[in-house]
């Protein structure tokens, strides 16, 4: 855990859920275009170039990756080989680092002697920032904290250090305590659109009849833009109204991506200030309290084990 823990945006190119239509060679990613079918090459050094023009803080390095859940070692082999490769690609082809922040992306699937010959390789080419890719694909969270402690334990202390698609509030909370400090998901929008609001308590699923009558706040304390009370002292968004607009109106999930994701940002600023505080395994401790009602029983085993190796008794007193 560090003071660093930050969020931020960046642009790159996500490519593993479109792999099946896509064919990966040295040269760079062959897919079909989506508006006319024509044939399109992405390689590092346009994939670079795509980014300079955007102008972002942060752009990411093109990688090979594929599913953790594949069986091919050789595949995996090959594609975190070529990671590196293309990373010196990325590198020679970018044309603003003074200004624009290149992350690496460290691959090799759920092999933990892989990921730490790429974290080598990764580090020793001294990137602004760090990201740890290729998980979220539907391995073990057991399986997904040992990829990620095994590589930040090989990390430098005082450069960012970026777990992609990682968005579950536990997987934050857990993840910072193994010394990451940045993340992007799709899951708090995505959930949104499916009527369910994210809080401290868990996710609520506001298309459920029995909030039709509830006017009370999304979350109870909340500060976002749809839950603090009006200037003049009124209630704010009410669970009844979300509940009467999710399922015909696209007015719902808009409501409901702007409480999430600032559900999201305050999560990690709340973290951020415990890490500063030096209070940060109390912090884990009553987020698992409040999102489980204290029952100790119910906290997943993952998280417990995850945490014990590094210092952090959930089940202690």
């Amino acid at each position: 855990m560090n003071e660093r823990t930050i969020t931020d945006a960046n642009t790159s190119f996500q490519m593993v859920s479109l792999l099946k239509l896509a064919k990966v060679t040295e040269e760079g990613v062959r897919f079909l275009s989506p508006h006319d079918g024509s044939p399109m090459l992405l390689t590092p050094e346009h994939s670079i170039s795509l980014q300079n023009s955007i102008g972002s803080d942060i752009i990411m390095q093109l990688d090979d990756v594929i599913a953790t859940t594949s069986p091919d070692h050789a595949r995996m082999k090959e594609a975190m080989e070529r990671s590196v490769r293309w990373l010196d690609r990325c590198m020679q082809a970018h044309k603003y680092p003074d200004r624009q922040n290149l992350f690496c992306i460290i691959q090799g699937g759920l092999d933990l002697d892989m990921r730490k010959e790429c974290t080598a390789e990764m580090v020793a080419r001294d990137t602004p920032g760090i990201a740890i890719g290729g998980l979220s694909g539907g391995e073990e969270k057991a399986a997904y904290c040992e990829v990620v402690k095994t590589c930040t334990d090989l990390l430098p202390e005082k450069k960012p250090r970026y777990v992609m698609g990682v968005g579950y509030p536990e997987d934050l909370v857990v993840s910072v305590a193994l010394g990451a400090d940045m993340f992007d998901c799709v899951w708090p929008t995505r959930t949104a659109r499916f009527g369910n609001a994210i809080t401290s308590r868990g996710s609520l699923n506001l298309r459920n009849a029995m909030y039709s009558e509830d006017f009370s706040a999304i979350e109870e304390g909340c500060r976002c833009t749809c839950c603090r009370p009006t200037s003049d002292g009124g209630l704010g968004i009410t669970r009844a109204y979300i509940y009467h607009v999710t399922a015909k109106e696209t007015a719902g999930a808009h409501l409901l991506t702007m409480h999430n994701v600032y559900y999201q940002l305050n999560l990690m600023r709340q973290a951020r200030e415990a890490i500063v505080q030096d209070r940060y395994p109390q912090f884990v401790k009553d987020f698992f309290g409040d999102l489980y009602n204290r029952e100790k029983d119910k906290y997943p085993v993952w998280a417990v084990d995850a945490l014990k190796s590094v210092g952090v008794d959930l089940l202690a007193e």
